[in-house]
């Protein structure tokens, strides 16, 4: 049965109340972060981390509100976190993949200069995300945004503000110039820079 009643009977720093919650709650986080983060073993490493956490904060927990939403919290958090840091992970994977030699001012090929790579390194990882997959990669507005979880709104103005920030970095009249991503997609446009 669900015990999440307030107080639920746990004392806080109490090492048997805790492992009683972590029986109880565990199936039930673990399941939570296996929809979060749609891999078992992600999820289970979250679970764990989420109640060593729990565990070293478990004497300052307050009976007032109920211990296995607390921990459920935790989780969640480390979930998020855990999906934040992948993300940049792969940013920084695809900004490791740049640094090859290219003559062409095609955008993508462009982007293996060796000052953009530096310029693009000194974006905040969202920014330069966006023009990675973008122009790197080829993506529309709509698959970069569903590739990071953001709107398509989001990524016009990631897209705008990262190109600012490049011009500005590179001190020349770097263009990210409207274009199409592709042949079906002659309407969709990112936001002017």
């Amino acid at each position: 049965s669900l015990s999440i009643a307030v107080g639920e009977g746990y004392q806080p720093g109490s090492r048997e109340d805790f492992d009683r919650l972590y029986r109880t709650a565990y199936p039930r986080v673990y399941r939570t972060l296996s929809v979060i983060l749609r891999d078992p073993d992600e999820a289970e490493d979250c679970a764990q981390d989420a109640f060593v956490q729990a565990f070293q904060a478990w004497k300052r927990w307050r009976p007032d509100a109920p211990a296995e939403a607390w921990v459920h919290r935790i989780a969640v958090n480390r979930a998020i976190s855990y999906r934040r840091r992948a993300k940049l992970r792969s940013v920084g994977e695809i900004l490791r993949r740049l640094g090859r030699p290219a003559t062409s001012t095609d955008p993508a090929e462009a982007a293996a200069r060796p000052d953009l790579l530096t310029a693009l390194r000194s974006l905040p990882p969202k920014l330069a995300v966006a023009i990675v997959l973008r122009h790197y990669h080829g993506y529309n507005n709509r698959e970069t945004a569903a590739a990071i979880g953001v709107s398509e709104r989001t990524i016009g103005t990631r897209l705008q503000q990262a190109g600012e920030r490049l011009r500005a970095e590179l001190d020349s009249p770097f263009s990210l110039a409207p274009r199409t991503a592709f042949p079906s997609d002659t309407s969709e446009t990112y936001a002017e820079d």
